[in-house]
């Protein structure tokens, strides 16, 4: 798995440092703010396509084929900001950018999961995951070590879509799947995606858990500067503690990979929502009271809730058929996303008119949610072989 995890990361590195050109590049006087909100917009909205397009391409091609072939749409992407600054062609560049990176976890956690065995399944991801943290930390380091204001930001980003190109070539080929089932081997019917409530149907907090994840990624990243300035914090304690929550996750991954792979995975979901729960009560109560606490309450806030999407996403897979598993990882990625996309501003309507602390009554709210389901995957009768098929066909 080297090979793949070589291209995720070089590809992700690019990606945050074409995010943080982009913005650095629309901060400059002059530019008309319309402009920037819809080049800013372009990205999600291509990256919420990407969820949608890429199971047809990964039937047609397969896996390594479209991985190839987005690597090259997100090369070219990439290579457009170099060669021309003229801001209406930078939104065709974003959209075809957030298409491309969309797609690249869609053919990847697929991947994984049909290469995975039930035994080993959380620790792949969790070093999927780790990768993909790694790498956007990475990336802000090399724009800082470039420097922000560099005319070469551009060319550096491009040039390491390029290294993730390259490496997919030079690592060979990826390891064998594991063969069809010969019962859908030679089925006629195609393969319909499922859908959000075919998928909550087979594993409910599987899709409550992707969601809640999606919400608590974009809003603990985008609003907790917001939250520090609110609450009275400098701006270096503000920035240590987004940093901090970063690192918990990262730390986290592997442990809770390993734990997932060797315990019911329902009870750790449960365990991470009741947790979350609790942790973000705390900070809205005890937030304001004491820096150090506050700064321990975010690492364990860190390790327990940036952890949900790998437990949840294993956990989903192994209620699956094979056959489904790229179509289930666009939908679950596409409900991750429009977490990401739809809560923020919702986050900061309720900070604007309760206070900062009711930042985390939107992720405390998500949590319970995440507590409920995992509670209710546990007490009902397991999916058998004859209810999946069913749920399979009202899809």
């Amino acid at each position: 798995m080297l090979p793949i995890m070589v291209g995720i990361c070089l590809a992700c590195i690019g990606s945050a440092m074409l995010t943080t050109a982009v913005s650095l590049h629309l901060g400059k006087p002059g530019i008309s703010p319309q402009v920037v909100q819809i080049v800013l917009t372009a990205y999600p909205v291509g990256f919420l396509v990407g969820c949608l397009v890429t199971r047809p391409a990964v039937a047609q091609y397969g896996h390594e084929r479209t991985f190839v072939a987005i690597l090259v749409l997100a090369l070219l992407a990439a290579s457009g900001f170099v060669f021309t600054d003229f801001l209406p062609s930078w939104i065709c560049f974003r959209l075809l950018g957030g298409l491309a990176m969309a797609s690249l976890f869609v053919v990847c956690e697929s991947w994984i999961n049909l290469y995975a065995e039930h035994h080993n399944r959380g620790a792949l991801f969790s070093i999927y995951m780790l990768t993909t943290a790694i790498a956007v930390l990475l990336g802000q380091v090399l724009v800082a070590m470039v420097g922000p204001q560099s005319p070469h930001l551009f060319l550096v980003a491009a040039a390491t879509v390029l290294l993730a190109l390259a490496s997919k070539f030079a690592g060979g080929r990826w390891p064998a799947l594991p063969a069809i089932d010969p019962e859908h081997a030679g089925s006629a019917r195609p393969v319909r995606r499922l859908g959000p409530l075919a998928l909550f149907r087979l594993a409910p907090v599987t899709v409550v858990a992707i969601f809640q994840g999606g919400i608590t990624n974009m809003n603990i990243f985008v609003l907790t500067p917001i939250y520090g300035t609110q609450i009275g914090l400098s701006a270096a304690t503000t920035v240590g503690l987004v940093t901090t929550i970063s690192i918990a996750g990262m730390l986290a991954q592997t442990p809770v990979g390993w734990l997932s792979d060797r315990f019911e995975r329902r009870i750790i979901l449960l365990v991470q929502g009741i947790l979350s729960v609790t942790l973000c009560a705390a900070i809205a109560w005890l937030g304001n009271s004491s820096v150090p606490l506050l700064f321990v309450l975010f690492f364990i806030y860190g390790c327990t809730a940036l952890t949900v999407y790998p437990v949840a996403m294993a956990f989903g897979a192994s209620q699956l058929h094979s056959r489904h598993m790229v179509g289930a990882s666009g939908t679950l990625l596409l409900l991750y996303s429009i977490g990401n996309v739809a809560t923020p501003g919702i986050s900061a309507g309720l900070m604007e008119h309760m206070g900062a602390p009711a930042m985390f009554l939107l992720l405390g709210g998500g949590a319970v949610l995440v507590t409920i389901a995992a509670c209710y995957n546990l007490l009902r009768r397991p999916v058998v072989a004859p209810a999946m098929q069913a749920v399979e066909e009202r899809a």
